[in-house]
């Protein structure tokens, strides 16, 4: 009986296997047979799919490129307006040298003499640029107000040009109506010098100036910035009031009463002390007085190697040499050595008013050959890096304040004597 019940058993068996190896359906089979194929067909909709998209894609690419071409192969010009020679040497200079460069590309326009009176005057040059149908940007570079209402006009007439400007105008304005702004950071330098006067080894800094002076707000703000800042780093800070060139006899008295009160001071404080006037004519006497006394000079009220160095040290300059500032910086880091002054004077390497027009210039011709926009370039990490790769000296910039995203202000580089 249990061998008739083994072979039943066995019998079944390989009935059961034969049914399944002859691929006989059941319902496990069946769905397994049905995924298998939905899987494959899955795989080659997918792969159409990826090798669709890159095909899209490689296209896209092809046709960005095509119009990148195109844009930096059609002609276009950068209009750039300073005032004349006689009354902003720096600003036309550093236009005129931009004209040279690139002769076919930037066309250069001067305002009237009288830019502070003739303001429709001043609006009429700017707009002008923008008859010029292959005109593509639009640079403005004067310390002037109220020349806003020109680029009102010209993004309503040539929404298509790229304005940039340096002026006095209400920076909400200018952040509302001029596609980038750029401009010296006058109050942060009120950190800047106090700092890099405590480097150089003051224990003391000495602001002079003068009533009429002292009216602007951007200059108590300074004021209160570097008084500040000499708080923080332990410094004294000293304010002493001059007699007023604008109300008074002229610069004569002042530079007289500096001539007398410097040596009192240094005499006082010792020389590491570091002198600080907000008038351009005081540097004749600051600087000459420093040569004696050795006191520190961390930097100008208008920080640049041609504002009193070379009347004091009495520097040959041709006319062919006035914008080489790498050698006017060689001639005096040299007169330093030979006084006993080195590292006790600093400034910048060369004058904003020449770098800031030079700068967009440059940066306007970057835009084009790489079709870029205003949004593309306004960021600080930008602006660094593209003023250490595309200018003689670099710039540190910061956006001008909060919500002012088309405004940028900067601080060149030191240079030490």
């Amino acid at each position: 009986m249990r061998k008739k019940l083994v072979s039943v058993m066995l019998a079944a068996a390989l009935a059961a296997g034969a049914l399944t190896a002859c691929g006989t359906p059941n319902a496990g089979g069946e769905a397994k047979t049905d995924t298998t194929a939905a899987s494959q067909a899955e795989s080659t909709e997918a792969a159409k799919s990826e090798e669709t998209k890159a095909e899209e894609s490689e296209a896209k690419e092809s046709a960005e490129t095509e119009a990148e071409a195109a844009a930096s192969d059609e002609p276009y010009k950068i209009g750039i307006v300073t005032p004349t020679v006689t009354v902003s040497e720096d600003e036309f200079r550093g236009a005129q040298e931009m004209v040279e460069k690139y002769p076919d590309l930037v066309v250069h326009k001067t305002l009237p003499e009288n830019f502070a009176t003739d303001k429709e005057g001043c609006i009429s040059v700017v707009t002008s640029l923008a008859d010029d149908p292959e005109m593509k940007y639009i640079i403005f570079d004067n310390g002037m107000e109220g020349i806003v209402p020109a680029f009102q006009t010209i993004r309503e007439k040539r929404p298509d040009i790229v304005t940039m400007a340096t002026c006095n105008d209400d920076p909400k304005l200018l952040n509302e109506y001029v596609d980038i702004s750029i401009n010296t950071d006058w109050n942060r330098r009120g950190e800047t010098i106090a700092t890099k006067a405590h480097e150089m080894g003051a224990k003391t800094l000495i602001h002079y100036s003068f009533p009429t002076h002292m009216a602007s707000e951007s200059k108590v703000i300074r004021r209160d910035i570097m008084k500040a800042t000499c708080e923080k780093l332990g410094m004294e800070f000293v304010e002493i009031t001059t007699p007023d060139p604008q109300t008074g006899n002229g610069t004569a008295p002042m530079l007289q009463f500096l001539q007398e009160d410097i040596p009192r001071q240094i005499e006082k404080y010792g020389p590491d002390t570091n002198i600080f006037g907000t008038n351009c004519p005081m540097y004749d006497v600051i600087l000459d007085e420093a040569f004696k006394l050795k006191f520190i000079v961390a930097e100008q009220c208008c920080p640049t190697p041609t504002q009193a160095y070379p009347t004091v040290l009495n520097l040959e300059i041709t006319e062919d040499d006035l914008g080489n500032y790498d050698k006017i910086n060689e001639m005096i880091t040299e007169k330093s050595a030979e006084a006993g002054m080195t590292g006790r004077l600093s400034g910048w390497a060369m004058p904003s008013s020449v770098y800031i027009p030079k700068l967009k210039v440059e940066l306007a011709k970057y835009m084009h050959d790489n079709n870029l926009k205003p949004e593309d370039v306004l960021s600080k990490e930008f602006l660094d890096n593209f003023s250490k790769e595309h200018m003689p000296v670099s710039a540190d910039f910061a956006m001008a304040g909060e919500g002012l995203d088309n405004y940028y202000m900067l601080i060149l580089e030191d240079i030490y004597y």
